[in-house]
């Protein structure tokens, strides 16, 4: 698991790397990273899902970051791109910045939209879930209702692309917390 100091310092480094090549990078942090750094709703996250410029030498100096700080070998990867809508809404916030590098996050109604479409339920204790992400949110964004939730995640993608384990999902964290 990575913390928030180490996921700083490995960015900072990243960082660093692409100013000693002159080279200006932009990430966009996805998934758990957005719950530990934008969020702080959590201590740590298994990775860093990100999509990034210029993608080619941010892997590169990613791979250097790894090396040198002992992380995983995938602690920066892609992976959760397919989860990106083009109607994409991101934010700088108050995320960490650093000279060379600018780090922008999917603001909280993007971010619940790509939770909801993840729907990720842990079936064990190693499995990844979106569960608490998506409970945080809804709590964050004071939303009530999974039909108010819905209509979120309908600004993002069409409603024919939504899994019916979202709705599930949604109504069942809704009436937990139901008065």
């Amino acid at each position: 698991m990575l913390a928030r100091d180490q996921i700083v310092r490995a960015l900072d480094r990243l960082a660093g790397i692409l100013r000693e090549r002159e080279t200006q990078g932009e990430i966009c942090l996805l998934g758990g990273t957005v719950m530990v750094l934008a969020f702080n709703a959590r201590p740590a996250t298994r990775d860093v899902d990100a999509i990034f410029e210029p993608a080619d030498l941010i892997r590169e100096a990613a791979a250097v970051v790894q090396r040198e700080q002992g992380l995983p070998e995938a602690w920066l990867n892609d992976g959760a791109k397919g989860f990106l809508s083009v109607d994409h809404d991101v934010d700088a916030g108050d995320l960490p910045q650093f000279d060379g590098l600018r780090i922008v996050a999917p603001t909280a109604e993007y971010m619940l939209a790509m939770k909801c479409m993840a729907s990720r339920i842990a079936h064990a204790d190693t499995d990844p879930s979106d569960v608490a992400d998506i409970r945080f949110l809804l709590i964050h964004l004071r939303i009530r209702t999974p039909e108010a939730a819905l209509a979120i995640v309908g600004r993002f993608y069409p409603a024919g692309r939504v899994p019916p384990r979202a709705v599930y999902l949604l109504e069942s964290i809704l009436a937990e917390s139901a008065p």
